[in-house]
């Protein structure tokens, strides 16, 4: 199992100095670089202190010009806030500056009040149509000279400039239900799935879903050979698991870290349901007495569910994934827990956790 780090800069309210969030987040990734992480992802959102991430390909570039073997995943861009020439161009200039260390994730969006903000109009549910119609004219602008005419993008010929440095650029996108699944297979996509705080079946499901995503490509598909007479085969996406990481060996670490995380929860929640006021780009806080009435913020629970525990628990849960063909697990850094902490955190993972699965 390979290890990735995802990580935003975050501010849970105005007191936390916008500079020391920059060196802590900067200060991990450098910390996964060590620890032989192969990924780091940043994301994109706007308008919201909880991820720091207007665009994902200026904080990649940044952190491409202080480590040295990481690579670096955006994950994931929202097509629907781009335009196909803009970011082919964005994603091909990280790889050359990068040496060839990017991965690209394209996806479709999480908040509606986002898309009101971005793209007005849009609803959520319909956003995956300039997901599909991005991705190919992307990668046909990384080849050279294309001209698109699309449902949501028309331009004459035109090409990425810069090309990447790297022939074809690793490809991600994020997938929950079997036509996501469907389309990574038949795209030739790896995987990125976040099952939120659903339990380990969560994960059980979502491999079951590649899997008969991938015999339904096999069944589609007649046997042939290339011209040395390999078999050309259907694509086997990497299959990559998010989820909240939090690996304590005492009370008080675990203490906090369960409370930060089930209030980035309920702020998450609002954000996804449209609920809930945002001011000056911070979300209303959550009482203790709210969280303590919906079951989805039980801590026990959350314990249970997420990468939560000391670093013989965490073992154990990563060998239930190892078993079941994960090939990537993507620790979920960022929930608005104290800086400390969380460095304490992934310096177990690193040095007590990692080990196990060398």
């Amino acid at each position: 199992m390979k290890f990735h780090l995802a990580i935003n800069l975050e501010r849970s309210n105005p007191s936390i100095d916008m500079q020391a969030v920059r060196d802590h987040t900067l200060s991990m990734v450098q910390m996964a670089d060590q620890h032989g992480f192969e990924i780091a992802w940043a994301a994109e959102h706007h308008a919201i202190e909880m991820t720091i991430a207007p665009n994902p390909f200026q904080i990649l570039t940044w952190w491409a010009g202080e480590t040295d073997n990481i690579r670096l995943g955006c994950g994931v861009a929202n097509a629907a806030y781009w335009h196909p020439i803009n970011l082919a161009g964005e994603a091909a200039f990280l790889d050359l500056v990068s040496g060839g260390r990017l991965e690209f994730g394209i996806g479709s969006g999480a908040y509606q009040r986002e898309f009101d903000r971005m793209k007005p109009g849009l609803k959520q549910p319909d956003s995956w149509r300039y997901m599909q119609e991005m991705l190919p004219a992307v990668r046909k602008l990384w080849e050279g000279d294309y001209e698109h005419q699309g449902m949501y993008w028309e331009f004459p010929t035109s090409t990425s400039v810069p090309k990447p440095l790297q022939s074809s650029p690793p490809v991600w996108v994020a997938a929950r239900s079997p036509i996501t699944f469907d389309y990574a297979v038949e795209n030739n996509c790896n995987v990125m799935s976040w099952p939120l705080t659903r339990p380990f079946s969560e994960a059980e499901l979502y491999k079951q879903q590649l899997d008969e995503a991938i015999k339904k490509k096999h069944d589609q598909t007649p046997s042939t050979t290339d011209q040395t007479g390999n078999t050309k085969g259907v694509y086997n996406p990497v299959f990559s698991m998010m989820r909240h990481t939090a690996v304590y060996d005492n009370d008080a670490e675990r203490s906090k870290a369960l409370t930060s995380l089930r209030h980035t929860l309920a702020q998450f929640g609002n954000l996804m349901r449209g609920t809930g006021t945002i001011s000056n780009g911070f979300a209303d806080r959550v009482t203790d007495e709210e969280l303590d009435k919906h079951e989805m913020y039980d801590a026990d629970m959350l314990e249970t569910n997420l990468m939560f525990g000391s670093p013989d628990v965490v073992i154990d849960k990563l060998k239930r994934y190892e078993s079941i063909g994960v090939d990537a697990f993507i620790y979920y850094a960022s929930m608005n827990l104290n800086h400390d902490s969380q460095k304490k955190s992934l310096e177990l993972f690193c040095k007590e956790v990692m080990p196990e699965f060398t």
